[in-house]
């Protein structure tokens, strides 16, 4: 099948929007696609979950726009995420890309997850993830309309054929009781269970 990368004005709406219709689309990096299967909706200064919501900052300077770019940032010291903006250029909004299923690559993701035991633990989170498709804060910025450092998001015409489920966000302290995780239920590479 052919891949049609996402433009411009699918990113610029409301992270609520974006979130489930990232579902089923393709996470490429050269190599290594994977077919998003878990997300989460991050809305910037009214969200209390959200890295913007005292606003703008060095760190969350790419979450206030464009839209279309990708937000890169160190979780807990030790691992990377990326997250989707969405929206408005100036107000800030993104989508946590939480996991994905393998598509193709699977060797070098290997390669980059050695610790990884099992096929379903490359990138069933969102750390996993990052770290299966080689992305770090060198990706922070990044225009995944322009594919400028070689990352993209594209449709290949693949129905989802469920309906997604949602609950709330996983591992916050503030904003967790909003219901704006999205999954593809039973899809054994969703990193979390819902509560």
């Amino acid at each position: 099948m052919s891949r049609r990368r996402l433009g411009r004005r699918f990113y610029g709406r409301d992270p609520r929007e974006v979130a489930p219709e990232l579902l089923g689309t393709l996470l490429v990096h050269g190599e290594r696609v994977g077919r998003i299967v878990e997300v989460e909706a991050y809305c910037g200064t009214e969200d209390p979950g959200s890295h913007a919501y005292r606003g703008p900052t060095p760190r969350t300077r790419v979450m206030f726009g464009p839209p279309g770019h990708l937000y890169v940032y160190f979780s807990y010291g030790m691992h990377w995420c990326a997250n989707v903006v969405c929206g408005t250029d100036g107000q800030a909004g993104a989508v946590l890309l939480r996991a994905v299923a393998p598509v193709t690559g699977l060797e070098a993701m290997r390669a980059a997850r050695p610790r990884a035991r099992r096929d379903l633990d490359l990138t069933s989170g969102p750390a996993k993830l990052c770290q299966a498709f080689g992305l770090d804060g060198a990706f922070d910025g990044a225009d995944l309309v322009r594919s400028d450092r070689g990352v993209h998001l594209a449709v290949d015409g693949t129905p989802l054929g469920v309906a997604p489920a949602t609950s709330p966000r996983i591992g916050l302290s503030a904003g967790a009781e909003l219901p704006w995780r999205w999954y593809v239920p039973g899809d054994p590479h969703v990193s979390g269970r819902p509560r």
